[in-house]
């Protein structure tokens, strides 16, 4: 193996790089889809409603808005790949309290594990998204990152069926706390959670071993900018980029309407307004959404060498959008199958919203990427709305939500692609190259 000191050929070391980058984004994209399978688990499990299983989001995703900058910062300090190892080991810590987590079986507990465990993929994401984009040509970097995220959408795809076979396949019940004594109804809940300890201490150590293989190989990547937010890489001065600064709010859009229709899948496929599915089957049918994203990375890969990113993501926005929109006015096997495609039409959204907003940023791009990070946590807040609106007028409608966030989408698309927000940010000297 070479020395961490020494630099691989650039051509070599960048297909070490990219190869790595696509293991550590199909990682936490596992880590993250199995918080799908395990909301309808704790839901019943804890007898929660829509508001409050969708707690778990508001923790997972709850990280980026408090870690993400941390992180951007500690990348400045100890560059990339170490930032990397952190992350994993951060990960792993979190995926390991999910045992004692069952033991008490205490929701909190869960939230507190999913908490550490989202910090960790926070890092991790924050240093892997800026490694994709630079670590090559970089008029390649849209297709480069959808392809990094095709691999994250491979483990999405995955990881339901993981989850559906270990953690939802032995069906759903819900401990009646009427009829039960609290230490019964605390035996009770226990039994049901320790169905989640198995797959994530499995979790646990393949993390660990990443971690190691990252640490080994850390000379290959780039230089993050320094950590001292002085001059020119400060944030003052990426708070004026207007594509940046819109750009985050299309992360925060497009993550919060991913997770929330990703969150209520499972349920969503057991209605019956949809198709009445057993736990265990919708459970596994939510590999078809994420593995729709898979297949549009694929082929975005290829598409978005061709077409202009912004009007990429534009047409993509109007068919999600068309398609929510679909599936709440169906029924049946027509409103799963609308829903479960939206996930073709999420597939390139935020690789190109990413490399959108942070072009022309070179080295600032570890800050810029920490800045969309913090936007991540639309995970947390949409899906919390889409829980309180599905609460009180039903899931079907709590659908609205997500569909409503796919229409800022579109205008963020056809104001890139048409160059509205690029000329202004290429006379800023924020986009001059350091």
């Amino acid at each position: 193996m070479e020395a961490v000191s020494g630099r691989a050929p650039a051509g070599q070391g960048h297909a070490r790089l990219i190869g790595l980058v696509m293991g550590l984004f199909f990682a936490f994209g596992f880590c993250t889809v199995l918080v799908d399978t395990l909301i309808p688990k704790l839901k019943a499990t804890f007898a929660l409603n829509y508001a409050e299983v969708m707690l778990t989001q508001s923790c997972f995703f709850g990280a980026y808005f408090i870690v993400s900058l941390p992180a951007s910062w500690l990348l400045g300090k100890i560059g990339y790949l170490q930032g990397v190892t952190v992350g994993l080991v951060l990960m792993a810590v979190g995926a390991l309290l999910f045992t004692p987590a069952a033991h008490a079986g205490v929701y909190e507990g869960f939230l507190a594990a999913l908490f550490i465990l989202a910090s960790g993929v926070t890092i991790v994401q924050v240093a892997s998204n800026p490694l994709a984009a630079t670590a090559g040509d970089p008029d390649k970097a849209p297709s480069r990152l959808t392809l990094a995220q095709a691999f994250n959408s491979l483990a999405t795809t995955v990881g339901p069926l993981f989850g559906s076979a270990f953690i939802l396949s032995k069906g759903l019940a819900t401990p009646d706390a009427a009829t039960l004594s609290p230490s019964a109804l605390i035996a009770a809940r226990q039994q049901q959670a320790q169905a989640v300890q198995g797959p994530f201490l499995a979790i646990a150590g393949a993390l660990l071993v990443m971690a190691v293989v990252c640490w080994l190989v850390r000379g290959l990547a780039p230089r993050a900018a320094p950590a001292d937010g002085q001059g020119r890489s400060g944030y003052g001065d990426l708070l004026r980029r207007p594509r940046l600064m819109l750009g985050t709010l299309s992360i925060f859009l497009y993550v919060g309407a991913e997770v929330s229709i990703g969150s209520a899948m499972v349920n969503y496929l057991m209605s019956p307004h949809a198709l009445s599915a057993a736990p265990g089957k919708a459970g596994a049918m939510v590999s078809l959404y994420w593995g729709g994203a898979m297949v549009g990375r694929f082929i975005g890969f290829a598409v978005l060498r061709k077409v202009k990113p912004g009007y990429a993501v534009g047409v993509c926005a109007c068919g999600a959008l068309v398609l929510v929109l679909t599936s709440v006015a169906g029924q049946g096997l027509m409103a799963a199958a609308a829903l479960l495609l939206v996930g073709l039409c999420n597939s390139i959204m935020f690789p190109t919203i990413f490399t959108l907003a942070i072009e022309g940023l070179g080295d600032r791009a570890a800050k810029a990427s920490g800045m969309l990070g913090v936007a991540i946590v639309g995970g947390a807040a949409v899906p919390m709305l889409t829980g309180l609106v599905a609460d009180r007028a039903g899931l079907t409608l709590g659908l609205l939500v997500p569909a409503a966030c796919y229409v800022w989408i579109a205008i963020y698309g056809w104001l890139t692609g048409s160059g509205r927000v690029d000329r202004r940010s290429a006379q800023s000297p924020v986009s001059a190259a350091p």
